[in-house]
């Protein structure tokens, strides 16, 4: 498993990312798991609260924000259904 994009949530990730393969090999393959509810949610929630901190303790929050911002038209464009 990869380390994650900030080094103090890497605890967190590897729980989620242990927990997730579990669910994915063992339940979701064999379909008896569903993607948007399954036990390792909560973890999910937990490591995405953690990057977020991160995140902006280091200010890379206000890029992603104008990064999407500045997307949005292209978005659009590409986005449109056929």
């Amino acid at each position: 498993m990869s380390a994650s994009l900030a080094p103090e949530c890497n605890e967190v990730k590897e729980r989620y990312d242990t927990c997730f393969l579990k669910w994915y090999s063992e339940k979701y393959l064999r379909g008896n798991g569903k993607a948007d509810d399954n036990e390792c949610s909560k973890l999910f929630k937990d490591y995405q609260k953690c990057l977020q901190i991160a995140l902006k303790e280091r200010g890379i929050d206000k890029l992603l924000d104008e990064a999407r911002e500045d997307s949005k038209e292209s978005d659009a464009l590409h986005m449109k259904r056929k």
